[in-house]
């Protein structure tokens, strides 16, 4: 059905995504960068969606330092919460400033339909989580972010990203998860561990707080199945840029061949045919609807 047409009794987005994180099994959340990525991923049958600010960034054509403003981030979110009607888990840096700063992003994101977001304890300019010299902010100050999050939301999921197990250990970003959570968080993402151990011992020291795992390519956390992570404790992971690097990939190589040969036609093969895009983007339920009401009869309009 077509997005124009809304489901009156669904829950919201947030609501949604609380429901499934009460249940037993992982959530699956792989990364959609735009709205054809999300229709792909609730088509391979994931439940859920996460919206890197990395993959942001990127598609802008700029790195991922914290420059992204809130209402950019809600374009991203608007388009693949419509696209899919799946609950996205948003990525905000930190926070895009201080605390009103915070409360006007959330207002803004859940309006535009996301079920949750990540905030981070970096400073600005921040950086991705798997790169050296991260600069972190004051733990108080990082909670106090947290709680004003949790003071604006409605429904939105509140998921705290710790960065501080590269400079103050496992105990450090322990502490500071546990601070979090106290403030408002529900749930927490504890950034670019670097062993099977170190995710096993803080899933152990936070069995009853949900946890996110992150396993980004080419980064700094061993690369783990999702019975795995489910295993050792873990109830949401994300593979957040995957889709974007795959398109990328795929975009370059086409340039390439249309450059060197002058046609595309050595990648036809590998191209989404015209039926297949259509189908995807569900073409026939749009033009079904617009005949449907180009067709209705209004009252007094019978001539």
């Amino acid at each position: 059905m077509p997005y124009l047409v809304p489901d009156r009794s669904a829950r919201s987005a947030g609501s949604r995504l609380r429901s499934r994180l009460a249940e037993d099994t992982l959530l699956v959340m792989p990364g959609a960068h735009d709205g054809l990525a999300a229709l792909q991923a609730k088509r391979a049958g994931f439940e859920a969606l996460y919206l890197s600010g990395a993959a942001m960034t990127a598609s802008m054509g700029i790195p991922d330092l914290g420059m992204i403003t809130p209402d950019e981030v809600a374009f991203f979110t608007r388009t693949i919460a419509r696209a899919a009607d799946l609950p996205v888990l948003v990525d905000i840096d930190t926070g895009f400033g201080e605390a009103l700063n915070v409360m006007h992003a959330v207002r803004t994101l859940e309006d535009a339909g996301a079920a949750a977001v990540q905030i981070e304890d970096q400073v600005l300019p921040k950086k991705c989580g798997h790169l050296d010299d991260k600069r972190l902010a004051d733990p108080r100050d990082a909670a106090a972010k947290i709680a004003a999050a949790s003071r604006a939301r409605r429904d939105l999921v509140i998921v705290a990203r710790t960065d501080a197990a590269a400079s103050e250990g496992l105990d450090g970003a322990l502490a500071r998860a546990r601070l979090y959570v106290e403030a408002g968080a529900d749930a927490i993402f504890p950034e670019a561990l670097t062993s099977v151990e170190m995710l096993a011992a803080f899933a152990e020291a936070m069995p009853d707080v949900p946890l996110l795992a992150n396993m980004t390519e080419f980064g700094r956390t061993p690369a783990l199945t999702a019975a795995e992570l489910q295993a050792m404790g873990y109830r949401m992971a994300i593979w957040p840029v995957s889709s974007l690097r795959m398109a990328a990939k795929a975009q370059g190589r086409l340039y390439a061949t249309l450059a060197a040969d002058g046609t595309t036609r050595a990648l036809v093969p590998e191209m989404l045919t015209r039926a297949e895009l259509y189908d995807l983007i569900d073409l026939p339920a749009y033009e079904a609807l617009d005949a449907a009401i180009v067709a209705t009869v209004l009252p007094g309009d019978e001539g």
